[in-house]
């Protein structure tokens, strides 16, 4: 337990991010016992991680720091943020559980605080840094997904309260909204500059960089819900224009993301044969695909786009048959220690 838990990757809560959003995915494209199914797992999933999280804090606090520390693995951290916004968006869309949900966002707002400045103040005054090319990975771009996260589930629960609460939280899902975007302007510059100008080899690529395309997806997302929110704050249907639009620019966005990773990975596993075993960050790449299914419908409700809705219907099954994979990988993991294995070395590209 001790070994295990000394080494919990702080990304681990992008698996809550991924089965949360493949649940509501499931229930809004009719298979709501399916989606229901995911929601209570989802809410194991994610007490285990807590109290695993609490263990590693309790027993090995100094890592734990050190993580915080890291320009590789402290953008992890931001996964708990998400899992939490997006667990607590399960809670309102599919338990209907008004009170959960509030608890949760009022949880989630306090990390994504607390998170932010504690990581990027630790990582700028740190006195030894890691270059661009070493330092820089998709897993920055957590601290987007965190953000736009607490942005939805703030205009989510905003449609249950009355004024002035309403007028409120629709106004802190619009700042943190356009906040979230500007942030993915600046990470993702760094991040294609890194791609284009540095040598790149299939350990490069490790699967957070599916979001890229994530973080523009959860945007979309929430850009669908603040358009549908206009009549309870009145201020956002004066922008509607500007929410409409910016709302396609995060999809049009995100879309042109999908075809390149898919070219990448063929080039990582096929080409240059770097194979394949399950890792934690894998979970980084299967909440992307669920997130691209439910704002592609979201988006095409909203702004009357029929003709996008084939997307989802199909799109769902490359989430579902990712998320399947991936939970196998876990379980043939667990197995493997269970029975005392020692876990394979990492993988190696070969030439």
């Amino acid at each position: 337990m001790r070994s295990s838990v000394s080494g919990l990757s702080p990304a681990y809560f992008a698996m809550v991010m991924a089965t949360g959003i493949l649940s509501i995915g499931a229930s809004k494209l009719g298979a709501p016992v399916v989606g229901s199914v995911l929601f209570g797992l989802n809410i194991v999933i994610y007490l285990i991680l807590l109290a695993l999280s609490a263990l590693r804090l309790a027993w090995f606090a100094p890592d734990v720091l050190g993580d915080m520390t890291d320009h590789r693995r402290a953008p992890g951290f931001f996964t708990l943020v998400a899992a939490t916004c997006i667990l607590g968006t399960q809670s309102l869309q599919i338990a209907h559980n008004l009170a959960a949900a509030v608890a949760l966002w009022s949880l989630g707002l306090v990390l994504w605080i607390g998170l932010t400045y504690a990581v990027f103040v630790a990582l700028t005054v740190k006195r030894q840094k890691p270059t661009l090319d070493d330092g820089i990975t998709g897993a920055w771009l957590l601290a987007i997904v965190a953000t736009q996260s607490v942005a939805l589930l703030s205009a989510l629960i905003a449609t249950h309260l009355a004024q002035p609460y309403r007028l409120e939280l629709n106004f802190l899902a619009l700042s943190m909204w356009l906040w979230g975007g500007m942030f993915y302007i600046w990470m993702i510059s760094l991040i294609f500059y890194r791609y284009t100008f540095f040598a790149f080899s299939p350990d490069d690529l490790s699967p957070p960089y599916w979001i890229n395309m994530g973080a523009m997806a959860i945007s979309v997302l929430v850009g669908a819900q603040l358009v549908q929110d206009t009549q309870g704050a009145p201020f956002l249907l004066s922008l509607l224009p500007f929410l409409k639009g910016f709302t396609v620019f995060y999809w049009a966005t995100g879309t042109w993301w999908i075809p390149m990773l898919l070219l990448l990975g063929i080039w990582r596993h096929v080409y240059r044969r770097f194979p394949l075993r399950y890792d934690p960050s894998y979970w980084g790449a299967v909440f992307p695909l669920g997130m691209y299914t439910v704002c592609t419908l979201e988006m095409a409700k909203a702004l009357h786009l029929g003709f996008l809705l084939f997307i989802p219907r199909y799109f769902i099954f490359a989430a579902a048959a990712a998320w399947c994979l991936t939970f196998a990988g876990l379980l043939h993991d667990l197995a493997a220690r269970a029975l005392g294995r020692p876990r394979a070395a990492a993988p190696q590209p070969l030439s």
